[in-house]
């Protein structure tokens, strides 16, 4: 299986928060083989920054945050790029009213779509949109 991670799984694997002990047993078995987006690593180092910004991590904290990401995305991640195509179908996908879609949740849905990847997301909304809209979902 080809897993495409959305942001909510990656933040919780490289610093401790609420989801640290789900991600990590997410990753402890078999790993799947892993796509990750130029988007989703520019939000998870937003998740990280904000943390700094805020005092729930020290700046040598996140630097550490941050080079552990980059370890790891270099050895155990395939790089993907957002497409213009990826931008128009989370805008259509947003523009249905029978779903409740943020911006950044549709794209990380529509580049699993186009990239025939499971979508891992511990976010529950976007997993129920995710299924409505014909995207694996991930047991995560």
């Amino acid at each position: 299986m080809i897993v495409y991670l959305d942001t909510s799984v990656l933040a919780p694997l490289f610093s401790n928060d609420a989801l640290s002990d789900r991600a990590d047993r997410y990753f402890s078995g078999a790993l799947p083989a892993v796509f990750l987006s130029d988007f989703a690593a520019a939000e998870f180092a937003s998740a990280v920054a904000r943390k700094a910004r805020t005092g729930a991590l020290l700046a040598e904290e996140a630097r550490a945050t941050f080079a552990a990401f980059d370890a790891w995305a270099s050895t155990e991640a395939t790089r993907v790029q957002v497409s213009p195509a990826d931008i128009s179908v989370a805008e259509r996908f947003i523009r249905r009213l029978d779903l409740t879609l943020r911006a950044p949740d549709a794209i990380h849905i529509a580049m699993a779509i186009r990239l025939d990847a499971t979508l891992a997301t511990f976010d529950k909304a976007m997993e129920a949109s995710a299924r409505t809209l014909g995207c694996a979902v991930a047991d995560a």
